[in-house]
Parts: C-alpha cells; structure tokens; sequence
C-alpha cells in the first residue's frame, strides 16, 4: 500500500469485537513439536505467554526462547513469524505485542519488539523496531505511518 502525502487513511476500531469475539475462548493444546490444532506453532512454549481472547492465525511460527508475552484481544494474521531469537544475527530479547494490538499476515517481528497497545502493523512489515501505543505502522523495515489512532 502506497499513501500520497494528501490522502487520509480512516480506522475505525469496532468496540463491540473485542468484547463478543470469542464466546469459548480456550488455550491452546500444543503436540509434542508446538503445534496447535489452528496449525500454528511455539518453539519453548514454556516461555510464551498468552492472555485471554488471542487469535493466531495458521501457518505462524513463534520462537519464544528468550520469553513471547502476547496480550489480551491480538489478532496476529496467517504465516507471521514472532523471534525472541534469531540465529543469523543472534540477537535475542523479549517479544511484547499488548493488547488489541494487530499484525497483518506475513509479517516478521524480531528479537526484542514492543507492539504497543491498540496498534496495526500492516501485513508483510518487518518490525525491527518498537511500535508505539495506538500507531499504525508497515514497511520493510516498519515505519510509523500514524500515531495517536
């Protein structure tokens, strides 16, 4: 998606999704290689931690060695990938994405991200880099498009 400095760009957050969602939220059961029955998966599962309301979607792949903390009401898009380690630089870190925040399909996130609160990361952006609370970001690397959605 290419922006022009004159067009604007409207998000509207629907209120009543993240409260009506899930009617049975459960957490997920992983088989003995990190798979889930969404057929996505967690490396060191030990170290993720996932609150209430969280939607992964197939084909993401976690590595949570150094500690993955996904908050209440994400929604992470298909084939994401989520590092708290990565083996070709070896950087390592926690990876944060709070709550309600959002990551478009195909997007990497790296070794010690923060993905603020209520924040949109659009699909196929490489987050190299923190993203504030309630910003919308995307690119390779991420930029931030807007701040204070």
């Amino acid at each position: 998606m290419i922006l022009g400095k004159k067009m604007k760009v409207k998000i509207r957050v629907n209120m009543s999704m993240k409260k009506t969602r899930f009617k049975k939220w459960e957490y997920p059961e992983f088989d003995e290689k990190g798979m889930t029955k969404w057929n996505w998966m967690c490396q060191y599962k030990e170290n993720l931690k996932l609150s209430k309301n969280t939607d992964i979607g197939a084909f993401t792949y976690i590595n949570a060695k150094y500690g993955v903390e996904i908050q209440d009401n994400v929604q992470i898009g298909s084939h994401c990938a989520i590092y708290s380690w990565s083996t070709i630089d070896n950087k390592k870190g926690k990876v944060t994405v709070k709550r309600h925040a959002k990551i478009g399909s195909h997007s990497v996130i790296m070794p010690g991200v923060t993905i603020g609160e209520n924040s949109i990361i659009g699909a196929s952006s490489f987050v190299n880099k923190d993203v504030p609370d309630n910003a919308m970001a995307y690119g390779i690397p991420i930029k931030v498009l807007r701040k204070n959605l």
